[in-house]
């Protein structure tokens, strides 16, 4: 897709889905600021997407801390001129990342304040930074990335946080629509960006491949889709509509 002089900030930059995401825009012609709190895996990715042959610049940030995001949407600015999309990737179930198997009602306070402050604070907080030059330049597009989760249940910070994603994107919209900013959430459901997700049950039998999911926002952020704004896409391979995991194993 054609993202020729556009700038776009992603976050989460690092690996997964929102590394993806940075070289696909890189690719279509986009600058990109590419956002993590791995600092050298961050450069190396944003290296990586300048021996290819696209634009892009490398930025550490932990999404917790208001400080850090801000001085990346300067940053942005002041390096590219403007901000034309957010990605909000960053983001992890907190008992997987501290290796903590216990229950929400066990878990200590700590880790969950890390799974609510990554996975809802943090994008709240780059929707701030980046508001206000969107809407001086009247025109943006923000990608929330929420989760089946916050549709159906889940890990409860993890779940109410990716819910939360949702309600963020409809709020955004209606602020935005005045200013010709538009606001989308895109809710996978197993991706298979490691491999315990291939186990997770879907009516068509299989999880979904980075790139199909990153296909879609890439979809959200172009001008074909120019007409969309306040929606959450599922993208669960049916999961959400029940019965997934009664279904016969052939």
């Amino acid at each position: 897709m054609e993202f020729k002089g556009k700038t776009a900030i992603v976050t989460g930059a690092a690996s997964g889905m929102g590394l993806l995401s940075a070289r696909k825009l890189a690719e279509g012609g986009a600058s990109v600021v590419l956002c993590d709190v791995n600092a050298e895996r961050v450069e190396a990715a944003a290296e990586e997407i300048r021996r290819n042959g696209g634009k892009a610049f490398a930025v550490k940030v932990d999404v917790r801390r208001y400080e850090e995001v801000e001085a990346a949407a300067k940053f942005t600015v002041e390096s590219c001129g403007r901000i034309d999309i957010l990605i909000n990737c960053a983001g992890g179930y907190c008992g997987r990342i501290f290796g903590r198997s216990e229950s929400f009602k066990d878990l200590p306070v700590e880790v969950l304040e890390w799974g609510a402050d990554v996975n809802f604070k943090g994008p709240i907080w780059f929707c701030r930074a980046v508001f206000n030059t969107m809407a001086e330049q009247k025109g943006g597009v923000i990608i929330n990335l929420g989760s089946i989760d916050g549709v159906t249940g889940g890990a409860v910070v993890y779940g109410a946080a990716k819910a939360g994603m949702i309600g963020l994107t409809k709020s955004l919209a209606i602020l935005g629509a005045p200013y010709n900013i538009r606001a989308c959430c895109v809710s996978p459901g197993p991706v298979l960006t490691r491999p315990a997700m291939a186990g997770m049950a879907t009516l068509l039998k299989r999880a979904a491949e980075p790139a199909e999911v990153v296909d879609l926002i890439l979809y959200l952020c172009s001008e074909k889709a120019a007409f969309i704004t306040g929606s959450n896409y599922l993208i669960d391979g049916g999961r959400a509509c029940g019965g997934a995991c009664y279904i016969e194993k052939e």
